[in-house]
């Protein structure tokens, strides 16, 4: 087992050789800070900026988000870790309810070092902890109070799984019937959409409150939203201003944000029906699993019968010889020996077909394997 010391030599190893590549199965291609600060300068739309989140591109933002879910309003918020701290200590405040309903590989649980109960004391109840997404009758089993339900769509460390549509109506209507507020964890809600073959806004309906993300498919360097009714959202501007995140300009993330929605909102049909491809493709490689298979979203999951330490330095060394960035990190599998890596069709990915993707994913594993 490496130790952390191995680990930040591996990675700035791996940082080492990305910056090199000229081609990205994965990942995004490589910008100088001068390059993106230029890029950001073009898209810029507003006359002036905002002051305290307040005029110019956030408004202007806040306003668009909000029409494109179908809320009466929306708030800019440095991150989705500060929007959903906000929006579920408010669900909380008002129904005098401590504890919020969660699956158990919610990124609230895997990756927020229980924020929500270190800061506002609201404790997580896990309704599931198998992959696979929430069920009503998961609900069922959880008779007390919650002051709000997290729906994560898709629910990514369960291998971006999204619930079916009647699923997904089933739960939230029972969280209606108890008087549970809903509160959606879309941080990749845009990249859902096609699966549900639904707008946005009739997806959104079925939740009380809705967060969204900025810099994942949408390219921003940060920056997420939570949309809806409209003293919930006020409320939600007091605690980003408790918790430091009403900053004097945020004008450089809703630039980002705008242009991201301009310019990538309408490609994710795309890359959905290209992930389904490169998943069968890389499917079928000798020593390979893909979940889920078809994917639900733009992104899924491969296992692998190598060490992630080998596949690790395949990639690295694969890099290094080809200037070809093919997979970004592995971790262990649940089966010892095997590896898995998260796989993202993204904007910056359209050059490949399914069958190259798959090739060069081989390769790298050939090498692994070779050790």
């Amino acid at each position: 087992m490496p130790g952390p010391d191995d680990l930040k030599a591996v990675n700035e190893r791996r940082l080492a050789a990305r910056a090199q590549c000229t081609r990205f199965l994965q990942g995004r291609p490589h910008r100088t800070p001068r390059e993106q600060l230029e890029a950001l300068a073009a898209s810029a739309e507003e006359p002036s900026s905002d002051f305290y989140a307040a005029g110019g591109d956030v408004t202007a933002l806040e306003v668009e988000v909000a029409g494109l879910l179908g809320k009466p309003a929306a708030a800019f918020v440095p991150s989705g870790t500060m929007a959903q701290q906000c929006a579920l200590r408010v669900w909380s405040d008002r129904t005098g309810h401590r504890a919020v309903g969660v699956h158990a590989l919610s990124h609230l649980v895997v990756h927020e070092e229980a924020a929500l109960e270190e800061l506002h004391g609201i404790r997580m109840r896990e309704l599931a902890d198998g992959p696979s997404p929430l069920v009503a009758d998961d609900l069922a089993g959880h008779p007390g109070p919650l002051g709000a339900l997290v729906v994560e769509l898709p629910l990514r460390d369960a291998g971006y799984l999204l619930p079916s549509w009647d699923e997904l109506v089933a739960l939230t209507g029972a969280a209606r019937e108890r008087g549970i507020a809903v509160h959606l964890d879309g941080a990749r809600l845009w990249e859902s959409q096609p699966f549900y073959g639904r707008d946005l806004a009739e997806i959104a309906a079925l939740a009380d409150t809705v967060y969204v993300s900025f810099y994942k498919g949408l390219g921003a360097p940060a920056g997420a939203a939570l949309a809806g009714p409209s003293d919930v959202v006020d409320e939600v501007r007091q605690w980003r201003h408790r918790h430091g995140g009403t900053l004097f300009s945020s004008m450089p993330y809703a630039v980002a944000a705008r242009a991201g929605l301009r310019d990538r909102l309408g490609q994710f049909a795309e890359l959905h029906r290209l992930a389904g491809e490169r998943a069968a493709a890389i499917g079928a490689l000798e020593g390979v699993r893909v979940t889920p298979d078809p994917p639900h979203t733009n992104a899924f999951v491969i296992y692998a019968d190598v060490e992630p330490q080998a596949l690790r330095e395949a990639c690295i060394a694969f890099a290094e010889a080809e200037q070809v960035w093919v997979l970004d990190w592995a971790t262990s599998a649940a089966v010892p020996g095997w590896s898995k890596v998260e796989f993202v069709v993204d904007v910056d990915h359209l050059d490949w077909s399914a069958e190259q993707a798959a090739a060069r994913v081989g390769q790298v594993l050939d090498l692994a394997r070779r050790g």
